[in-house]
């Protein structure tokens, strides 16, 4: 498992990414320029151009210039959040060990040998979750939750 330090903070970029996708399968014939995507996001043009461009290195999206934007490269069915997830996420773990326990405290110099099997369960179980679920399914909630 990899050591990283816990910055406090969770990530949104597979909820952003899934959101974009969303509404690229949503609404097929809307011009997905990023303007108009950061428009639903609630957020600046520029956290989309770097998501969709995470998107499009992992081969999922292709984008075009202006207005045009952006198009699914295969059926949103055969995309899943995994794979949405390991385009836009770092390679970093879910969960995380503290890097500099204390070596001479019984428990300190124990606990990362405890956790790193909980941990890389709680990963496997977390990433077999999200592979059991499409974009094609998420657009399906959101769209039966349309008024």
């Amino acid at each position: 498992m990899t050591e990283r330090a816990h910055t406090g903070k969770l990530s949104t970029r597979t909820a952003m990414a899934v959101h974009l996708l969303t509404l690229v399968e949503a609404e097929p014939a809307a011009a997905h320029s990023s303007e108009w995507l950061a428009g639903s996001l609630g957020v600046h043009p520029v956290v989309v151009r770097q998501i969709t461009s995470r998107l499009r290195a992992a081969g999922l999206v292709e984008t075009r210039r202006g207005k045009a934007g952006l198009r699914l490269t295969r059926p949103a069915r055969e995309i899943t959040l995994l794979d949405v997830y390991r385009a836009v996420e770092a390679e970093d773990a879910l969960l995380a060990l503290h890097v500099r326990p204390n070596p001479s405290c019984p428990v300190g110099s124990r606990i990362q040998a405890a956790l790193e099997d909980v941990f890389e369960d709680a990963q496997r179980a977390f990433e077999r979750s999200l592979a059991a679920h499409s974009v094609a399914d998420v657009t399906a909630r959101v769209l039966s939750r349309a008024g």
